[in-house]
């Protein structure tokens, strides 16, 4: 997979909007909430252009049921893909688009992690600079290594979730 970091986009709201619609009449009963997470959800941050979409539902177990679905629109069914307790659902195979990350309500851990650092994020601009500037020299470092990409990333967004997560309960 090429890396690409890309500077913030507006679209990427009103991509976030769109696809949140299709999935909704999927998922119709079981779904709770849903939530633009992921660095395309935070105004000013450099991304990858892909959106990061969080419904929360009643029954995770049901989820699977909706894999015909879900593959209709164009996603892969991924499964868990190694985070018990989720479904993983990516569209755009190589140039991915979308990624949707489905968590039973319950699961308050995962959950309330990508709320944390979204809304952390969108409150704290200099972090903001610190975390594109580094997705930008990371992919220019390893512009066909998704892999070392990540690993590069991992640090600070260990460091990043601990210290998102500390604030958001306090808020």
């Amino acid at each position: 997979m090429h890396v690409v970091v890309t500077e913030y986009n507006d679209n990427w709201r009103q991509m976030f909007r769109e696809e949140s619609r299709k999935i909704k009449r999927i998922f119709v009963d079981e779904l709770i909430d849903i939530h633009h997470i992921g660095s395309t959800s935070v105004p000013g941050l450099q991304a990858k252009p892909i959106i990061d979409i969080m419904p929360v539902v009643k029954d995770i177990e049901k989820i699977d049921s909706f894999n015909e679905q879900m593959a209709g629109l164009g996603y892969e069914c991924m499964g868990e893909l190694g985070m018990k307790g989720r479904r993983y659902f990516r569209k755009g195979g190589d140039n991915r688009t979308h990624q949707v990350h489905v968590f039973q309500v319950d699961n308050k851990e995962d959950i309330n992690r990508h709320l944390a650092v979204r809304d952390y994020l969108r409150t704290h601009s200099e972090e903001v600079k610190q975390y594109g500037n580094l997705k930008e020299n990371l992919a220019k470092q390893f512009p066909n290594d998704i892999t070392a990409y990540m690993d590069g990333k991992d640090a600070f967004v260990k460091e990043l979730e601990r210290i998102a997560l500390r604030w958001y309960r306090n808020i």
